[in-house]
């Protein structure tokens, strides 16, 4: 493969020109639109697979892909894509959630036109948003993402998707504006206006302005995460999209908000990020104990799951506050992992939904008896999502854990405390995943809904869980599968972080030596947040 050639663009864009000519194809059914758009999704993921091996270095373990072309000169925006160990797994995430949503989505009939347009449109969004490497071109693909998950929401989601596609288009919208305006701040400062973000990182910015950008992006990555308080769009989002919208929101969309995490906050804003991380590490164990606890309180089957993801997200939030490789690791193999299983789990709720035509569990009850395979898949989809060992949940909360305990920023009562509460949130998940798994598949059926002849998961059904359930297994029993890819990026933003730490230290006071170590060697800021 020649290396001038513009493969990124190709990948990025070929989703969406290919939708363009969706309204052209002659249409049975939706057979032929169908075809057409799963054809072109598996395509994108393939050739994206093929050109990072490609293109992958072994000895730096990054995939040497960077392209960059004026688009608009006069405000200083331009077309510049790369990849590097942050980015390409997520992107081949992208590539496979969406290729099997499409799939999942076999039975749309309804404006089949549309919803594959927008399906593909989405797709190419989320990948714009991963390789974007100019400030302004990645909050336009982070805005334009936001368009066709509206429609997919308001046109073909439940009784309330009205309700539910507005509260999602307020909340992420409002949060987009901070990027802008952070990010805007970032550019204009020095003199030397850039919209190169790798430009923007290399800026030695005054702390007021560092600690307010760091703040802005917070907002706008925490309500997409989503972090507490700012999640409550996302039960009442799942609560009514379709199983296949679902599978991309919860794989890849929350994905978008702890990436700009570590994109932005992390890597460019390493010294704020220093101040900060308490609060991170704190946002992450509410979101643990309150995503777990409030699971419990929820009958409709997809609301629960979605009270589970922000649970588990919480542990992104964990790696990332625990200023070290180890903690930065496990947040992205949480990412990755979660991206999965939570696309799994949503898929066959959607699976049982088009035989029950409901969500309420109060209402099911006995349909393992009907539907064995549904009940098996469904069951080792819980069983990842409660880290069973041997599955990807396992390893990407462990990594996190062990990353947090290693730290050498905070005092060992500060990290005992975290450890607990976050064990807490552990052992509550898989009181809710068995009690989800016994009201829907095993006792007796309510009412007589049910129809012992009920159709259990098709062959196509099986073969999506399946394609799923196996990168869950293989990154669960082998994960360097997938740390190969980003371990050194992480490593070095973790040092990026630490040799911030001396300056840090030298402005001390001692309530915030209270929370770390007293040490100047190895510092942390707490109480400078409240001085911010």
């Amino acid at each position: 493969m020649d290396t001038q050639f513009p493969w990124l663009t190709l990948i990025t864009l070929l989703p969406l020109g290919a939708a363009l000519f969706i309204p052209l194809l002659p249409d049975q059914d939706g057979r032929t639109v169908r075809w057409y758009a799963l054809g072109i999704g598996l395509l994108d993921f393939v050739l994206a697979a093929a050109v990072f091996a490609q293109h992958y270095d072994m000895q730096t373990a990054q995939v040497q892909l960077a392209e960059s072309y004026a688009w608009i000169p006069q405000i200083g925006l331009n077309w510049s894509l790369a990849v590097d160990g942050l980015s390409m797994p997520l992107i081949l995430l992208t590539g496979l959630i969406n290729t099997v949503a499409i799939f999942a989505a076999w039975q749309v009939k309804h404006k089949s036109r549309l919803f594959y347009f927008l399906m593909l449109a989405l797709y190419s969004a989320q990948i714009g948003v991963f390789a974007a490497q100019d400030l302004l071109l990645f909050f336009l693909v982070w805005e334009i993402e936001l368009v066709p998950v509206y429609l997919l929401i308001s046109i073909w989601g439940g009784p309330k998707r009205q309700y539910a596609a507005t509260k999602f288009i307020i909340y992420t919208a409002v949060g987009s504006l901070f990027i802008l305006l952070a990010g805007l701040a970032m550019a204009f400062y020095g003199g030397n206006f850039t919209l190169d973000m790798t430009a923007l990182g290399l800026k030695d910015y005054p702390l007021t302005l560092e600690l307010l950008a760091y703040a802005g992006f917070l907002l706008a990555f925490g309500v997409k995460l989503p972090i507490f308080p700012l999640h409550t769009w996302l039960p009442d989002a799942h609560g009514e999209a379709s199983a296949p919208v679902s599978m991309v929101l919860a794989g890849v969309l929350l994905k978008m908000g702890g990436y700009g995490l570590i994109r932005f906050n992390t890597q460019m804003l390493p010294d704020a990020h220093i101040y900060f991380a308490p609060v991170i590490i704190a946002l992450g164990v509410v979101n643990i104990v309150y995503g777990a606890l409030t699971a419990f309180g929820q009958d409709n089957l997809k609301r629960r799951l979605a009270h589970s993801s922000i649970s588990h997200m919480g542990f992104v939030l964990l790696g990332i506050g625990s200023l070290n490789s180890v903690g930065l690791n496990g947040a992205m193999l949480q990412m990755l992992s979660h991206g999965l299983i939570a696309a799994v789990l949503f898929f066959l709720a959607g699976v049982t939904y088009d035989r029950t035509h409901t969500l309420a569990m109060e209402k099911m009850g006995g349909m393992a008896q009907v539907m064995p395979k549904t009940f098996a898949l469904f069951t080792a989809g819980s069983m990842a999502s409660l880290a069973l060992p041997g599955m990807s949940g396992f390893v990407s909360e462990l990594t996190v854990f062990i990353g947090l305990t290693s730290s050498d920023a905070f005092t060992s009562s500060f990290k005992m405390g975290v450890i607990f509460l976050g064990a807490v949130g552990l052992l509550l998940t898989p009181v809710y995943l068995l009690s989800m798994l016994r009201r829907v598949f095993t006792g007796n059926q309510q009412g007589d809904m049910f129809d012992k002849y009920m159709a259990d998961a098709n062959p196509r059904e099986v073969f999506i869980a399946v394609s799923l359930l196996l990168p869950i297994l293989a990154v669960g029993l082998y994960p360097k599968l997938a740390t190969q890819t980003y371990d050194v990026t992480t490593t070095a933003l973790a040092a990026q972080v630490h040799q911030a730490l001396p300056a840090i230290a030298q402005e001390q006071v001692p309530l915030y030596a209270q929370l770390t170590h007293s040490a100047p060697e190895i510092p942390l800021s707490a109480t400078a947040i409240a001085r911010f």
